[in-house]
């Protein structure tokens, strides 16, 4: 992975809390990257790579997206999340997540093409 082409996301914003594991996909860094230049203001990742054996991916039955670095989740408000899901769509992003209950709220966004679910959902 070449960083440098990423200029506003680090190996280590990315990489998984409980390994330290970081693989992201390129495609995906490079719609990242077009993502915070369109929106033009710093983007708080929550959550980038995760190894199969990061607790949120081992209690799935499969392991989702974020262990194929295809996924980031993004800190947010509702005001930025709309902000952000309208240039999301535009750049070609196929899944959008909104936690919009409770705290932590954040919004997913992943480039996987291949698995039959919703394109838009909420938590």
């Amino acid at each position: 992975m070449r960083w440098e082409n990423y200029p506003n996301f680090t190996e280590k914003e990315l990489a998984c809390t409980f390994t330290g594991k970081c693989f992201m996909n390129e495609h995906f860094m490079g719609k990242l990257q077009e993502l915070r230049t369109a929106y033009g203001k710093p983007l708080i990742i929550t959550s980038g790579f995760r190894d199969p054996k990061h607790p949120v991916e081992a209690s799935k039955k499969r392991p989702g997206v974020h262990t194929r670095g295809l996924a980031v989740d993004i800190a947010c408000d509702g005001q930025q999340a709309y902000k952000l899901i309208r240039l999301a769509i535009n750049l070609g992003f196929k899944g959008i997540g909104i936690k919009q209950k409770g705290s932590g709220r954040f919004l997913h966004l992943d480039t996987y093409e291949q698995d039959p679910r919703p394109n838009i959902w909420s938590y």
